[in-house]
Order: C-alpha cells, then sequence, then structure tokens
C-alpha cells in the first residue's frame, strides 16, 4: 500500500499524483473516523470493485476532521487548525486508520490536510480532480455522504451529476447497520455507578416509555453503525457495544512515562500514558478489562502524529501488524484504570486524570519511552475511594481476575 500526504495550495487546490497514464481507480473519500463496520463496508466494495474492474483501489482520507477544522475556524475568525493540534474527539488517530485500511487491502492512501480554502472548493470540482487526475471510473459512498462546499454534494446530487456527466459512476453501500438509536442531544461522559458492563438504558422500553425518555434527553435519531453512536457509548462505559459497532476493539495509544509508582508498592505496577500523547477517544472515567500492546520505542515514527503530522505513516510501515496481532509476544492481557486516583488524590493532592494499564504478564515490563497501545474490552467498575491500601488491593485482584476472565 502507498500512502501519500498531500497539503492544499493556499488556494485550496491539491498537487494529486497521476497513479497511471491508463489504469483506472475507484475511489472513496472520507474521514473514517474509528474504522466502523460501516466504514469497513465501504472500504471493502472499493477494493472489490477494483480487483474487478483491474483499476487502483483508492482512499482519500481528509485530516484533521472537518468537524474539528470547521469548530476551529468559527473560533479563530477562519484560520486553519494547526498542525499537531490534538484533537480528543476522534476516535482514533490517522495511523490506525490507515492500519485497517492496508489489512483491507487498499492500494493507494491520499492523506489530504483539510483546510479552509479547501473546504471551499464546490464537489462538481473536487469530483473533476478526481477523474482528471486520479483517474476515478467509480466512487463508492456510504449513505450519507455528502462534500464540498456547505456540504451540498449529498449522494442525491452526486448520482445526478455522474448520470449528467458519464465519466464516473457511483455506487452507493448500505453503512447504516442494524437501524437506528437515540442518543441525547447534550450527552457528556458519565461514568456508571455500578460494577459490571452497563446496560442500553432504554431497553425494554416500550414505545411510550422510549418517546418520554427521548423528550426528557433531547434524544435525536442517529445511524447505529456511527462514530457519533460509538463515542455516545465510550462516554456511558459501554465498552461491548462499541466494540461491536467497531467490529474491533476501541483502542488509544500513547507514551509510557514515570508516575509515582505507588502501583509497585502495592504489588500492582502500571504503565502510565503521557496524557498529551494519547491518540484517540478515552472512554469515560473507570476501571476496565483490556489488552497492552508494546509498539517499541517512541521515536521519529512513534505514531503519536496528530492532526497533519506527517510522522504517521512511519509507523504504519513499521511492524506493528505483527504486535498488535492476537498472540502476539508483545500483547498482555491488562486492568486499565482511567480517572484520578480517588483513594490516594487526598494525601498527594494530585487530581489529574491520568490512564494507567497494569499488564498481566509473568515479569516486570521495561515500558518506560515506549509507546503502547491500550485496547478496551469490557468495563469493569467505577472509580471508588476505598478506606485503605488493602482494601484496594483486594478489588485490584479482583479486576484482574475479571479481565483474564473477558480476555481469554
Amino acid at each position: 500500500m502507498n500512502i501519500t500526504r498531500l497539503t492544499p495550495d493556499p488556494t485550496g487546490l491539491v498537487d494529486w499524483p497521476t497513479l497511471s497514464n491508463d489504469k483506472k481507480s475507484v475511489v472513496t473519500v472520507g474521514v473514517f473516523d474509528g474504522m466502523h463496520r460501516g466504514h469497513q463496508a465501504v472500504i471493502a466494495r472499493v477494493v472489490e470493485l477494483a480487483k474487478q474492474y483491474d483499476a487502483f483501489s483508492v482512499v482519500v482520507l481528509f485530516d484533521p476532521r472537518p468537524d474539528a477544522a470547521h469548530r476551529y475556524a468559527a473560533e479563530h475568525n477562519g484560520m486553519d487548525l494547526p498542525a499537531g493540534t490534538p484533537d480528543p474527539q476522534a476516535l482514533s488517530g490517522v495511523d490506525d486508520r490507515v492500519r485497517m485500511m492496508r489489512d483491507l487491502g487498499v492500494d493507494q492512501v491520499l492523506i489530504v490536510r483539510y483546510t479552509m480554502a479547501f473546504a471551499a472548493k464546490s464537489y462538481r470540482f473536487f469530483l473533476g480532480q478526481m477523474v482528471g487526475k486520479l483517474g476515478m471510473r467509480t466512487l463508492v459512498l456510504g449513505q450519507d455522504a455528502a462534500m464540498g462546499k456547505g456540504r451540498a454534494g449529498d449522494v442525491k446530487a452526486i448520482a445526478t451529476l455522474a448520470a449528467a456527466t458519464g465519466v464516473f459512476e457511483l455506487d452507493v453501500v448500505d453503512d447504516r447497520g442494524p437501524g437506528q438509536v437515540r442518543i441525547p442531544l447534550d450527552a457528556e461522559p458519565h461514568m456508571p455507578t455500578e460494577w459490571g458492563e452497563p446496560k442500553d438504558p432504554t431497553a425494554g422500553m416500550g414505545k411510550a416509555e422510549l418517546r418520554a425518555w427521548s423528550k426528557k434527553h433531547q434524544a435525536r435519531l442517529h445511524r447505529t453503525w456511527s462514530s457519533t453512536n460509538v463515542r455516545y457509548l465510550l462516554g456511558q462505559g459501554r465498552i461491548a457495544d462499541a466494540d461491536a459497532i467497531l467490529g474491533h476493539a476501541h483502542a488509544v495509544e500513547g507514551t509510557v512515562v514515570h508516575g509515582e509508582e505507588r502501583g509497585r508498592t502495592i504489588g500492582f505496577p502500571t504503565a502510565n500514558l503521557d496524557e498529551a500523547s494519547i491518540v484517540g477517544y478515552l472512554p469515560v472515567d473507570g476501571v476496565y478489562a483490556g489488552w497492552l500492546v508494546d509498539m517499541g520505542p517512541a521515536g521519529d515514527g512513534d505514531g503519536a502524529a496528530g492532526a497533519g503530522d506527517a510522522r504517521a505513516d512511519d509507523r504504519v510501515a513499521s511492524d506493528d501488524k505483527a504486535r498488535i496481532a492476537a498472540g502476539s509476544p508483545w500483547r498482555w492481557p491488562a486492568a486499565i484504570s482511567i480517572g484520578t486516583k480517588p483513594t490516594f488524590s487526598e494525601t498527594t493532592g494530585l487530581h489529574e486524570r491520568v490512564v494507567e494499564a497494569y499488564a498481566i504478564a509473568d515479569d516486570w515490563l521495561e515500558l518506560y519511552g515506549h509507546r503502547v497501545r491500550v485496547e478496551f474490552v469490557g468495563f469493569l467498575r467505577p472509580q471508588v475511594k476505598f478506606d485503605s491500601a488493602d482494601d484496594l488491593v483486594a478489588e485490584l485482584g479482583r479486576n484482574v481476575e475479571e479481565t483474564k476472565r473477558l480476555t481469554a
């Protein structure tokens, strides 16, 4: 797979590469945040058609996310989002999305820096570039896709353009999943109060009850397979439901740094992630079961790339696939904590939100300065204050046993 980063000029024009003088391409366009099942269906269709037509399979991937870029521009007099600005609402980093595209068999990924000048181009102009520069014969989109200035290029408009010009075909994929779900308009992350995986609060409701719940929470309908829904579920601690939509374990990546090292003193040494280095959406505070993957020493290709950081493809080109794979010697079950350590915060005076993972391994792991991947499998319990360190240790022991069960 070839990865090319492209930055529009000040007028929004992109110097698209010439993929071939005679071979056509099948193209899809988008952000693909989280690479959920809907995204995977679209990209799998691109690869399928490309093989059928003996064409290139091409993904045009926007970075940073348009939502983040437009929000920043609205707050900063139309300025572009600075390169490297953290995006805490992004489910996954660009490098993680590209890894999955590689695994799905994509030939070319063109990562386009999303600027306000680029966003101002019409969808007609953009698609003309795809045909003229990339040799696009087929465009594959999900049902709710929209592009171009003011998102005027929806599926209906693009279908009309394709029929009128006859220079490319539009193939629309059903990427919605099993219907729609209701999400509160002002949904904020909310830590569960009970032990164990949280349930859907609307499960078992009749129509009248559901209408009342929706009115109370100003709930709106969203596609089941959507990044918005995944983000909502992670913010409620509903890891199993989020992972089911993703089709894989939700993950974040970060660099291991020295923490308080209190875990060593109570028999549970943890890998502490540097908050500034974390890429990916953090679930709500709590204790989780999951996996810890050692991605190797952090460096020039450490995968910590933020919006517009050209180092993301270096990490993809390394041995990540072998490290992430099931059964990898760099992979361990882990009990994961996100929160402020309430049992000790009053004593230490430290109330910062931290992410730490206790790897269930035979030996102590020396991971300081390494890039690690933390994958979430299930919610175990909320963050609570224990009466003593002994009580905490006993609970951590139970968390470890439950983690072993969930990752078996």
